[in-house]
Parts: structure tokens; sequence; C-alpha cells
């Protein structure tokens, strides 16, 4: 009797019975599947009104849920609330409405499956062959609010769940998880009778798999940092493609740029006024120098810093934007030619005519005044980047690097000079100048490439040595750069005469200290904490540098 219950099962009601909820899938190519019923539950409902008109248009059937379908009905749509599919109002603020075996069951059955359909009969499930769900805007919470309670409200759980199972049963069900693709659906069903392919489901089944997890990944680093876990167990990281680059860091590697739910000013916020599309070295490039000059309070002091290769060539401060640049690309305007220069304060028109003086690839700064981008524009190929803000250097975050077989995960290094317990080490202490350029020059060396060596005069670098295998080449080539600035500046002694050091880290040997002396240095700032400091110390004090530890580390790999 059991055997014979469970053949009648498996064999259930015909398909061939039009009644059957399948029966449209008969004498239909096998890679087509027809969209008769679409659920639409969306909190970003951009473009929601038109797209769903164009579905009914096709005589789809339309199912919502709450808001969703509010929005419809009073667009004068014929809308059937899920609630009167699942026989459940919403319950619990909402918490619960799609967890329910008439949503998921129509989500998930195999077309064509005799043991599906029979369920399908059994229980009264329709199909759904098209979902669209975009999810509580959990990120767009998180960029305005740390509020526990807000957030942990904006977690969706039936939005995944759906889109979960749709995607999984990709080969019947398409599933829509961005406004942007409803154009893709429309254009789709027009080309085919109303119907979709199965390569389109697969494409949008394997976005939907990582807006999902990219959506997790959001919501598990806010859990890690919200427990003031640093290293969780599992680490996600997931974000969204701003951008598909024409190429990598070289021309046969590909490339995009991402956005993740960071919520912090810098090239993933910025509004690009003019000039050609950013490269994946431009971005890199232009994070770097962002990052270094936001370390410079725009209430003390304008600041302009130069990179180039990811590395400054050119940092100072000054009363004005255009001070501070003349300075900065007076300390390396060779290397400048081609680099990327970033500002802390508005762009005025002063400092703007100065930039464009000389090739530039980038100008990236918080806003610019419209006389400022007027004169960029004559220079059509210059990107101009706006930000909205300055980066908080005391803020925290997660810097990710790939390596073979995995990623490294380390907070970002938000340590600042102003928060640091200064010691002076030498007999002599820094005078009031010195003391000013050190706290300067330092915090420049903390976005040098390490070895990093940094001379600074008058709050301005005047030699910089960048990656190198050893310190002491970094204190040489320094000032081997600060001789040539010199000379084309026809300045009658080198840069670094009378100037302040900051190393990175610490002198292994007194020989890096004695290049920096030899060169014209007359105080150092370097965290320390080498086993032959006291023999460092000393040759300080031989040659009479004041000399300050600050008993942090800045290495930049």
């Amino acid at each position: 009797m059991a055997r014979a219950m469970i053949t009648t099962l498996l064999i259930g009601p015909s398909i061939l019975d039009p009644a059957h909820p399948c029966s449209q899938y008969l004498a239909m190519p096998n890679n087509l599947r027809r969209v008769s019923r679409a659920l639409l539950s969306v909190s970003d409902k951009t473009g929601l009104i038109d797209f769903a008109k164009a579905l009914a248009a096709r005589g789809i059937e339309l199912l919502s849920t709450g808001g969703t379908a509010k929005a419809l009905s009073e667009a004068g749509l014929i809308v059937r609330d899920v609630a009167d599919v699942t026989g459940f109002p919403e319950m619990m603020d909402g918490r619960v409405k799609t967890l329910h075996p008439k949503i998921h069951g129509g989500l998930l059955s195999i077309r064509g499956n005799p043991e599906h359909e029979a369920a399908m009969l059994a229980h009264g499930i329709a199909p759904i062959d098209l979902l669209v769900v975009n999810l509580y805007p959990f990120e767009e919470t998180l960029k305005r609010t740390n509020d526990r309670a807000e957030l942990i409200e904006n977690i969706d759980v039936g939005g995944p769940a759906m889109i979960r199972g749709a995607a999984k049963n990709h080969g019947d069900v398409a599933v829509v998880v961005d406004v942007a693709d409803y154009h893709l659906i429309l254009d789709e069903l027009a080309a085919h009778e109303g119907t979709t392919r199965l390569d389109t489901r697969r494409a949008l089944a394997a976005k939907a798999f990582a807006r999902t997890a990219t959506y997790d990944a959001a919501i598990s680093n806010w859990f890690a940092q919200d427990l003031d876990e640093p290293t969780p167990d599992w680490r996600a990281v997931g974000g969204r493609q701003i951008e598909v680059m024409r190429y990598g860091e070289n021309p046969h590697q590909s490339a995009a740029f991402y956005r993740t739910p960071e919520n912090r000013f810098g090239i993933a916020t910025a509004r690009q006024v003019q000039g050609k599309h950013l490269s994946f070295n431009n971005i890199n490039d232009t994070d770097a120098a962002f990052e270094c000059v936001a370390e410079f309070d725009p209430r003390q002091s304008a600041a302009a810093v130069i990179v180039k290769h990811a590395n400054p060539c050119g940092v100072a401060v000054g009363d004005s934007l255009a001070d501070a640049y003349r300075l900065a690309l007076r300390c390396d305007p060779v290397s400048a030619f081609g680099g990327i220069v970033a500002l802390n304060r508005k762009l005025d028109a002063n400092a703007a005519r100065l930039i464009v003086d000389i090739f530039t690839e980038v100008i990236v700064a918080p806003d610019a005044d419209d006389d400022a981008i007027a004169l960029i524009a004559a220079k059509k190929n210059l990107r101009l980047l706006l930000t909205g803000g300055l980066p908080d250097p005391r803020a925290q975050g997660l810097l990710i690097r790939s390596v073979a077989g995995g990623f490294l995960a380390q907070s970002r290094d938000n340590a600042i000079i102003d928060d640091m317990d200064l010691k002076i080490v030498t007999k002599r202490a820094p005078t009031e100048a010195e003391f000013a350029d050190l706290r300067f020059a330092f915090r420049v060396a903390k976005h040098v490439k390490s070895n990093a060596i940094v001379y600074a005069k008058d709050g301005a670098t005047v030699g910089i040595g960048a990656g190198q295998m050893s310190r002491i080449d970094s204190a040489r080539i320094a000032a081997w750069k600060a001789e040539d600035a010199a000379k084309l500046a026809h300045e009658p002694q080198t840069l670094t005469s009378g100037s302040v050091v900051a190393s990175d880290a610490f002198f292994p040997f007194a020989d890096g200290l004695l290049a920096a002396a030899k060169a014209g240095a007359t105080a150092v700032i370097q965290p320390g904490g080498s086993m032959r400091d006291d023999e460092v110390i000393a040759a300080a004090d031989a040659h009479n540098l004041a000399m300050v530890f600050t008993g942090v580390r800045h290495f930049r790999h």
C-alpha cells in the first residue's frame, strides 16, 4: 500500500492537464521560460512603476509585499498581495511575510519534475517565474548611523532567502537584484515572445549570489567591528562595481573598480568633473595622494601632495594652496611630471593655474570653485575629482591584500603623530621650528613606501627616499634627489641643508643617520626600538643632532 502511494505521488496529476500550474512549459524550447507571474518586493523603488507597468502590459500577474504593493496599487496596477497567496498576514513588524512554502515552492520548483509538479498541485502552489528584490538598505543605513537597533532591523532575511532560491533555480526562474537590469528583462521578453533565455537567467543568478554575498559581508564586518573583533574566524569581502577599467596595472591584465560599504571620503565618493576615464594606476595613485593630504587639517593650513607611482614626490603646507603646491613641486619637479595632485581645501583659481602649468594626470580635492573648474577645462584630458570631503586619518578601517591562495586583512594605519608620546632621546632637544618640521616629516613618512626617509624644512619636503631595500640607500637617494632639485631651482646649496629627517622605522645601524647628517639634517624623528638604539643615539649626540622617538612604526609595503 505504501509503495502504491509513493508511485501515485511521483506520477501525480499529468502536466498535460491545462489546469496544471506547469502546463505552460510544454512545447517550449528547453532554454526558454515564459514569465507568467512575477514577485516584486523592493526597498529601492527607482523605475519600479514603469517596469511593473511593462510587465502587466504583457499579461504577467504581479505579486508584491508591503510598501511595494502599496506603490503599485497607487499607480493603478492590479497587484496581488503575498499575504493573499500565503494565507498569512505580514507579522512581527514585517519580519515575517515571504517565508512560506507557497512563495519558496513557487520559486524553487523544477518545472517538468513530476514530484515537484505533484507537490505544487497538492498544496496549491503556483510557479513564480520572475523575482525582483533589492534588499533592505543595510549598507546605506550603515553610512548614516551606527545605531544597533536600526541596523538590525535593516538586515533583510526574506529577501536573501528568496533571491538564493530563485538563483538556485535559474533553470526556470529569472531573478533581478539591480534596478539597472529592468531593461534587460523587458528587452528579453520583447525579443523572445514573453520568455527569458537560460544564458540570461544564469548571468542574473550569478549577479544575485554576488549581491547576497556582498550584503552579508557588510553585515558580518559590521558585527566584527561592533564586537571589537579585529580578526574574526571568517572574513567576508564584497563590493559593487563602479567601473570596468580598460586594463589593470599592465595592458594584459583585466581590472574593475568596486565600492565597499565603508563610509569614507575618497576616490569611491568622488565626482569626476572632467577628463579621461581613470586607469587602474590612476585610482591607486590618487588614493595614495588623497590619504596623505588628509593628514593635514585644512583649518590649520593648506596642503598639497604630489604623488608618482604611489609615492609622494612632494608634500608641503602653506597659507594658501598655491603656496603649498609651489613648495611641494620644488621638492622633485622632474618626478612631478605626469603625477597626481591632492589638495586638502577647496581648489581655487590661483592653485589651479599653477597646477595646469605642467602635465598632470589627476587633481583631487574636496571641492573646487567655478573659476578653478573653468581653468582646468582647457586641459581636456586632465581629470578633476571632487570627493565632497576629506577622509579621517584617525578612523578605523580594513585593508585587504591578496596573496596566493588567500588574502591578508589588517586594520588601517590610523596612528597620528599628534596622539603619540614623543620622547627626546638626545642631549640636544629640537628647537620649536625643528619640532614642527619633525611632526610634518613623520606625517609624510607614513605614506611613503618602506624603507622611507623624508627630509623636510619649513613645512615642505625637500628630499624623499622610498622603497629601497636598505634604509641607508633611501637616505642617500633622498639627499641626491634634493641636490638635483636645488640645481634645477638654482639654489646656492642643497635643499636638505638645515632640514630635519624622518624615518618610518628605526635605524638598525648608525650609518643611515650619519648619511642624513652628511646631507645637512639637524634633527631626526624615528620610532626607535632597535637593538642598537644606544649606538644611534650616541652618533646623533656626536653630530649635535636632536632626535625624537615616536614609539610607532609606519611600514608601508
